[in-house]
């Protein structure tokens, strides 16, 4: 019991640290230091990557929203005032310039998924179940709505609670969880067995 505890204790001081490496990042960057910004670009792209594929689903336009984001972000660092995460603050930008972009390139009628990798490192043991079960969440998450992939993937992919999820999606707590009430219900459909009660 007590190793678990200083597991648990390890990572929260972990992402105690990092919570507070971004936020001295942030500063840097809104007084802006190059060299800082570049940080926090590296920091971001594989995590915004990810996110915006699931958006606007055109892989063309996944760098060009990127950057537009990252853009937003070294304009007007100075106007965080740190009310919420960094990261909130970011996926919040990253989420509207999404939307304009999918207003300007609608979304096409059928495509595969975009990204298959694994999100997070497995255990040597459950690496084939998790890669199987990401590829099948990926494909099954093709058929939900925009909104509703937004939230499903901040949910399971960037492990965001539905405060935050409202805060960069720009609307009620409430439409979230019906939002993720939805997509669940449609995934359990589209997936079987093991993968549907996992949800």
């Amino acid at each position: 019991m007590k190793l678990v505890g200083t597991a648990n204790r390890s990572r929260t001081d972990a992402a105690r640290a990092s919570r507070l490496a971004e936020s001295e990042l942030f500063d840097r960057v809104s007084a802006k230091d190059v060299h800082a910004f570049e940080e926090l670009y590296r920091l971001y792209q594989p995590r915004l990557a990810r996110f915006l594929a699931n958006l606007v689903r055109r892989p063309q336009l996944v760098e060009e929203v990127l950057d537009d984001t990252m853009m937003a972000v070294w304009q007007t660092a100075a106007s965080f005032r740190g009310a919420s995460k960094p990261s909130t603050w970011v996926f919040a930008i990253a989420y509207r310039k999404a939307l304009k972009a999918r207003a300007r390139w609608p979304e096409p009628v059928e495509e595969p998924a975009v990204d298959s990798r694994v999100s997070d490192e497995p255990a040597p043991d459950a690496e084939l179940h998790h890669r199987e079960l990401h590829e099948a969440l990926v494909t099954a998450m093709t058929k939900l709505s925009p909104d509703h992939r937004a939230v499903v993937d901040l949910t399971y992919f960037h492990g965001l609670g539905y405060r935050e999820i409202a805060e960069i999606m720009g609307c009620p707590v409430d439409t979230v969880k019906t939002r993720m009430f939805h997509a669940r219900r449609r995934l359990k459909d589209t997936l079987s067995g093991a993968l549907g009660d996992w949800l």
